[in-house]
């Protein structure tokens, strides 16, 4: 006789599908491309209509998810997009297509598909960077950013990604991976390969 799961194990269970809800909201607003409060509310309404009426193992195996974390992450999200984008703008202003940019190499600590992925994907999100390149073997992404001046801007630009990767994984419940430092760049070509923004 089969034993029915105890409301523990079902609370458990269902933790471990919040990712994979997440996951779907956050496809559903990129994909509207606006944050309304109808696309918000609507996005997170099929997300769980999805995992009720389709359920999948656990995306993140292990993990914990953490609503509040994955609130903080939002936010940070809209904080970096009003900065972000305010810089990029004035840059624009000032120097049009002669703006400073580069390719940063930036190591990651994370080893899963989805959270390397959700890292590129809000990264790419973020105004004045792009991510043009994912290493998944030695999981690295090769982000082009803009503006980027100096020595000093690359560390800056590279330290901003490793903290939303960072977010991504407290939020996922697997911050522990995300506090172990990546190894650093090995060859000084493969870390920077600047421009001046100029195109023919």
């Amino acid at each position: 006789m089969n034993r029915r799961p105890s409301h523990p194990d079902r609370f458990s269970q269902g933790l471990r599908q919040v990712p994979m809800i997440v996951w779907l909201w956050l496809l559903w607003v990129l994909l509207w491309g606006a944050t309304s409060a109808v696309v918000l509310v609507g996005g997170l309404l099929v997300a769980v209509g999805v995992v009720l009426l389709f359920p999948l193992p656990a995306v993140l195996p292990g993990g914990v998810p953490r609503p509040l974390r994955a609130g903080r992450l939002l936010v940070d999200l809209l904080t970096d997009l009003v900065k972000s984008g305010c810089t990029v703008a004035w840059q624009a202003v000032r120097h049009g297509r002669g703006t400073p940019s580069a390719i940063v190499e930036v190591p990651l600590s994370v080893d899963s598909d989805l959270l390397i992925a959700a890292v590129a994907r809000l990264t790419t999100m973020t105004p004045g960077t792009v991510v043009i390149e994912i290493d998944r073997r030695r999981k690295r992404l090769y982000v082009h950013a803009l503006p980027v001046r100096d020595q000093r801007d690359i560390a800056r630009r590279r330290s901003d990604v490793q903290a939303v990767e960072r977010r991504v994984a407290r939020a996922a419940g697997h911050h522990r991976a995300a506090e172990e430092p990546g190894p650093g760049p090995t060859r000084p070509d493969d870390t920077r390969r600047q421009s001046r923004g100029r195109e023919s």
